[in-house]
């Protein structure tokens, strides 16, 4: 098990904050999706927690350690990040045997049971790999590494259809026999979101929302049917966004949704449906 908690914690960089006053706490065993617009922060909140960036100001703590300059607390975690480290000249086979020896429970032969499945040339050169492997090199990496701790930065950049279904299906099966904190910063949102417990929404440096998938979703609902019967229900409401065609209008709100307005929607004629993740991570973020 393992906890990381981030108290306070800014970046600024020249005279720009990319992250201000970040205070969060993320919980042994769940699986988190990190959403945000890119240059909300989320790669360098990653990069806090794991010292490849140091916070102006704030700490991280990991299973109540500090994590700054501490091998100890950075050896729980394994990051997957779109850049990687290795030698240039390093072959995949090589390149997995040096990170086990970072990782005292790296599973060598998941690895390449791993590598079997997604098809990668183990006797490639990392350097030469596509945009896709590379992803799968890293991301076979991070679920065989054993960490307590896997954070997941685009995982699935340049991957197919086929193979990002496939990683999915792995990391949930990887999960399941050995549960992990899980950390996944990605914009494919509605491809992953069955897969998240726990959703943190970050714009433009800041926490906005740190919740349950199950209670985001409550958090709105959509209402569509005839224009002006949808803009009389939605009047003086919290309104996030709106898609008009013709005669017929969606809204989508941001507020829950009781039995009075269930009943008010059913008199209008109207049609109610659950908010999707996506679409409200969208409009929450739109600014």
């Amino acid at each position: 098990m393992c906890t990381i908690e981030i108290k306070n914690v800014s970046k600024k960089f020249n005279k720009a904050f990319a992250l201000k006053e970040v205070s969060l706490n993320i919980k042994a065993n769940k699986i988190y999706g990190l959403m945000g617009r890119n240059g909300a922060g989320k790669t360098t909140l990653l990069n806090i927690i794991t010292n490849k960036l140091f916070a102006s100001s704030g700490e991280v703590l990991i299973d109540g350690e500090r994590a700054e300059e501490n091998d100890n607390a950075q050896a729980k975690i394994f990051c997957m990040a779109e850049k990687n480290s290795y030698p240039v000249n390093m072959k995949v086979k090589e390149g997995i045997k040096w990170t086990m020896e970072f990782y005292p429970n790296f599973n060598m032969k998941y690895a390449y049971e791993l590598a079997d499945k997604f098809k990668l040339n183990i006797e490639k050169k990392i350097k030469d790999l596509s945009t896709g492997y590379k992803s799968i090199f890293t991301m076979i990496l991070g679920l065989a590494s054993g960490a307590s701790v896997i954070l997941f930065d685009e995982p699935v950049l340049g991957l197919d259809a086929n193979n990002r279904e496939l990683f999915y299906r792995e990391l949930i099966s990887n999960y399941s026999e050995d549960p992990k904190t899980i950390v996944v910063s990605t914009h494919l949102i509605d491809e992953i979101s069955d897969i998240l417990e726990e959703v943190i929404i970050i714009n433009n440096g800041e926490i906005i929302l740190s919740e349950s998938v199950e209670k985001v979703l409550q958090l709105g609902y959509s209402v569509s049917g005839e224009r002006t019967n949808v803009e009389k229900y939605t009047k003086f409401r919290n309104i996030l966004r709106e898609e008009t065609i013709g005669r017929l209008k969606k809204t989508t709100l941001y507020q829950s949704c009781d039995n009075s307005d269930k009943e008010l929607i059913n008199n209008l004629g109207l049609e109610i449906e659950p908010v999707k993740l996506q679409d409200l991570i969208i409009s929450l973020t739109n600014s």
